[in-house]
C-alpha cells in the first residue's frame, strides 16, 4: 500500500491560452503536515481547486491511497476523504455555526430535521477542540477570527483523511493561533494528512514535515524538515534575494500640516475615547490585539459606520457623513476582508477601477466608455498587476493580485486620506514589498496614510507613528526613538515600556 494518501502528476491547468500548471508533481504522506509555497500567482490556489473539485485538470494523473481517481466535484473530493479550509470564506452569514457546519449532511428522519442531534453533534464539536463559539451564533455576527474557526470547525466535522489549510492564521490572533497548531497536531497523531498553505513563514518552517515550493505554475522543489534554511527556500520562491522587510526606522512627530484630526470619538461597544491625528506625507499605524477597535475605527471614519460622540475634523472643518462625501473629499478605503468588502468578484478590472470613479467617468448619466477602459488600462499599470489585462475577472485572481486590484482603483483617484487595513494578509512575501512600496509612494505625495496592521514586522517596516489600542481604547503612542517588536508585542498586551519594572 502507498505511504502516500495523495499524488498528483504532470498536473497541467490552462485559464484563456495562460498556463497556470505545467505538469506539476505533488505528493502528500498520510500524517504529515505538507507546506505548499510560493508567491501569489505561482499555481497553489489552482492545484489546490483541481485536488477538491473546483476546476477540472487538462492533464496529468490522480492517485488517491495508490489508486488513480478522477476528482470531478467537490463531492468527489469529500467521498474520497479531502476536506478544504479556503482563505475566503464560504459560509452563509445568515445561517447559524450549527445549520453552516451541517449544511449537506443534516440529521433528519422522515423528513423532519431532528435540530436537537444537530446542536449537540456541533457543541460536542466546539468544546473538543475549545473554540470561543456557540452553535446558535449567527455568522454575520462573528469577528473575522471567529468565521475562521468556523471554516476550520467544518473540516473538522467530516472525519477527513486529508485537510488542506489554506491561511487558516491569517485573521488569527496570537493566541488563537497556538490553539490551532494543537489542534494539527492532534490530527497528525490521528494519521490526518494536512496540506498547509500560509505566508507566514515563521509557522510554516515550524510546523511542516515538508515543503514544496510552486513558482510561474512550476514544481521548483521539495524540501525535506531536516533541510528547511528559510534563506534558501525563500529564493526558491521568487528567484532572488529579498531586501530586509522587516527594518525598523526611527519614529518621529512629523511638522508637516494636520490633515485629519479626531477628537474623542466614540461608538458604544466598538471604541471609547478616540483621539488622535495625521499629517500630510506621514504613515500612521494601528496595531492591537483582534477585537482592539481598530478596523472599527476606520470605518467610522470612512462614514461606513455611524458613530456616537465625537467628532472628525479634515483640514479643521467637520467631515462630512456618509461615504460617498468622504469619497468626494478624497479619502479611500482598502478593507479587511477584500472579497466581500474590496471588490465585486464577477466584474473585471476595469470594472471594479470604475466603481469609485464614476464621478469624473460619467456625464449627464452616461458613462464615457473610452475613459472607463483608459482608467483599467491605468490601474494595471499603476500596480503592475498580473495578468497585465483590465478585462480579467478580479475573482479569479490570486489573493496578491486581488489585493492590488482593491488598491488600484484608489490609487487611480486624487487622495488625500488613505485608510489601509491589513493590507498584506494573505500576501506572499514577494508582493508585501510592492504593497509596502505602494504606501511609502502615496506618503512622499503627501498623502496622509492610517494603516492597521497585526504584524509586528510589517508595523515597523512602514510606520512614522504607532498607535496600539487594546479593548476599543488608545492605550499607548510610539512616536519618537526605535522601537523594538518586543515593545510592541508587550504594549498589545497592556504592557507599556517603561512600566515594565513598575
Amino acid at each position: 500500500m502507498s505511504s502516500n494518501i495523495i499524488e498528483m502528476k504532470g498536473i497541467v491547468k490552462e485559464f484563456s491560452h495562460v498556463k497556470a500548471l505545467k505538469g506539476v508533481d505533488f505528493s502528500v504522506k498520510k500524517g504529515e503536515v505538507h507546506a505548499l509555497l510560493g508567491e501569489n500567482g505561482a499555481g497553489k490556489s489552482t492545484l489546490i481547486k483541481i485536488l477538491t473539485g473546483v476546476y477540472p485538470k487538462d492533464g496529468g494523473e490522480i492517485f488517491f491511497d495508490g489508486e488513480p481517481v478522477e476528482i470531478n466535484s467537490r463531492e468527489d473530493a469529500t467521498r474520497l476523504g479531502i476536506s478544504v479550509v479556503f482563505q475566503e470564506f464560504s459560509l452563509i452569514p445568515t445561517l447559524s455555526v450549527t445549520q453552516n457546519i451541517m449544511l449537506g449532511k443534516e440529521i433528519h428522519k422522515l423528513g423532519v430535521l431532528n435540530k436537537k442531534a444537530m446542536h449537540k453533534e456541533i457543541d460536542d464539536l466546539i468544546k473538543r477542540f475549545d473554540f470561543p463559539l456557540k452553535p446558535d451564533d449567527i455568522i454575520e455576527t462573528l469577528s473575522v477570527a471567529q468565521k475562521q474557526m468556523v471554516e476550520i470547525l467544518k473540516a473538522l466535522s467530516t472525519d477527513a483523511r486529508l485537510i488542506v489549510m489554506d491561511e487558516p492564521t491569517a485573521s488569527l490572533s496570537a493566541k488563537e493561533s497556538e490553539m490551532l497548531y494543537k489542534i494539527i497536531e492532534q490530527l497528525r497523531e490521528r494519521g490526518v494528512a494536512i496540506i498547509y498553505i500560509s505566508h507566514r513563514l515563521e509557522e510554516v518552517f515550524a510546523l511542516s514535515d515538508r515543503i514544496t515550493v510552486l513558482r510561474d505554475g512550476q514544481l521548483e522543489g521539495v524540501v525535506e524538515h531536516e533541510d528547511i534554511v528559510p534563506d534558501k527556500v525563500v529564493k526558491m520562491m521568487i528567484g532572488k534575494e529579498l531586501s530586509d522587510a522587516t527594518a525598523s526606522r526611527p519614529l518621529a512627530v512629523s511638522d508637516a500640516e494636520t490633515v485629519l484630526e479626531v477628537k474623542d470619538l466614540c461608538s458604544l461597544g466598538r471604541f471609547e475615547h478616540v483621539s488622535f491625528d495625521v499629517k500630510a506625507g506621514e504613515v500612521l499605524v494601528f496595531t492591537g490585539l483582534v477585537g482592539a477597535g481598530r478596523t472599527e475605527v476606520l470605518r467610522a471614519i470612512f462614514g461606513a459606520d455611524k458613530f456616537d460622540s465625537g467628532e472628525i475634523l479634515f483640514h479643521g472643518k467637520k467631515l462630512p457623513k456618509g461615504t460617498g462625501k468622504v469619497i468626494a473629499e478624497g479619502f479611500g478605503l482598502v478593507p479587511e476582508d477584500r472579497r466581500t468588502q474590496g471588490f465585486i468578484p464577477l466584474l473585471s478590472v476595469e470594472r471594479n477601477a470604475a466603481c469609485t470613479n464614476y464621478d469624473t467617468l460619467s456625464s449627464g448619466g452616461f458613462v464615457k466608455v473610452d475613459k472607463e477602459k483608459e482608467l483599467g488600462e491605468k490601474a494595471v499599470e499603476i500596480v503592475d498587476l498580473r495578468p497585465r489585462n483590465s478585462q480579467v475577472i478580479v475573482g479569479n485572481l490570486s489573493g496578491g493580485n486581488q489585493q492590488k486590484a482593491v488598491l488600484a482603483k484608489w490609487l487611480t483617484r486624487d487622495l488625500k486620506v488613505v485608510l489601509i487595513d491589513e493590507p498584506t494578509v494573505g500576501i506572499d512575501i514577494g508582493a508585501k514589498d510592492e504593497i509596502y512600496n505602494f504606501v511609502e509612494e502615496l506618503a512622499a505625495k503627501g498623502v496622509a496614510v492610517i494603516l492597521v496592521s497585526s504584524d509586528v514586522a510589517e508595523v515597523l517596516r512602514v510606520a512614522h507613528r504607532i498607535i496600539v489600542m487594546k479593548e476599543g481604547y488608545i492605550i499607548h503612542e510610539f512616536n519618537n526613538g526605535v522601537v523594538t517588536q518586543e515593545d510592541v508585542l508587550l504594549a498589545c498586551s497592556g504592557i507599556i515600556p517603561g512600566e515594565k519594572e513598575a
